[in-house]
């Protein structure tokens, strides 16, 4: 579905990915696990076009990514959860999920998605006048994801979903990317800082250090690799 060719990104005179490969198939959890600043955001960023590589290929889908603008790749099928969860704090909750439906033109559609982020999350429907900015950081979280699902994405890229939120919260929000995969059929790509968790959660993983590409295996494989378990895991 997705695929990384030897990408390289920079903030000015700065490179942030070097000769990233990476390849994610229809259906799966792919998590990209490292420290902070590792480049796992700057690696979302390149794929959803806010930040584009100065060099290689993106492709979805076998169409390339590379000169597209953030507007044209979310009408490709690929929405992002930005890290921080960034949800318009004066805007209402169902407007909130209107802005999500922006480039749709499907009311019918629009409706049932309304009614499927409900039920995947139903303190949002309890609260779907009160302004996004009231609610706590784990009902904006739940917010961001239900906001992103509104465009219909084949791809939800999730940065940091369990950021500053409390460990019951965050089992919740991981129990509904689970769900999302395996009922909506949706693709998704976890950047998380959380390895554990995002290893259990995902089908395969990456690992990042300074910009590139340092390991990739099965999820199992990754939880059970010593220098996953003494870098990451905290054993």
């Amino acid at each position: 579905m997705l695929e990384l060719k030897g990408i390289n990104t920079y903030y000015g005179n700065i490179q942030a990915l070097r000769n990233v490969d990476i390849t994610i198939n229809v259906g799966e959890i792919i998590t990209l696990i490292g420290a902070n600043g590792a480049g796992k955001t700057t690696t979302l960023m390149s794929v959803s076009g806010v930040v584009p590589p100065r060099s290689g290929e993106i492709l979805f889908e076998g169409k390339k990514l590379n000169g597209c603008s953030p507007e044209k790749i979310v009408k490709m099928g690929i929405c992002q959860v930005p890290e921080g969860r960034l949800i318009f704090p004066e805007l209402t909750i169902m407007e909130n999920l209107d802005m999500g439906a922006f480039l749709r033109e499907d009311p019918a559609g629009i409706k049932d998605d309304i009614e499927m982020v409900f039920s995947l999350f139903p303190i949002l429907k309890e609260r779907r006048r009160q302004e996004g900015g009231t609610l706590s950081g784990g009902e904006q979280q739940m917010l961001a994801i239900s906001r992103a699902l509104m465009a219909r994405p084949r791809l939800l890229l999730l940065d940091e979903p369990s950021l500053g939120l409390a460990p019951l919260i965050i089992k919740q929000i991981f129990e509904i990317i689970k769900k999302i995969n395996e009922e909506n059929g949706t693709t998704v790509f976890l950047v998380e800082q959380n390895a554990n968790l995002a290893l259990k959660t995902a089908h395969r993983g990456y690992v990042m250090e300074n910009g590139e590409i340092t390991l990739s295996d099965t999820s199992e494989n990754l939880l059970s690799n010593e220098d996953v378990k003494k870098a990451y895991l905290g054993l």
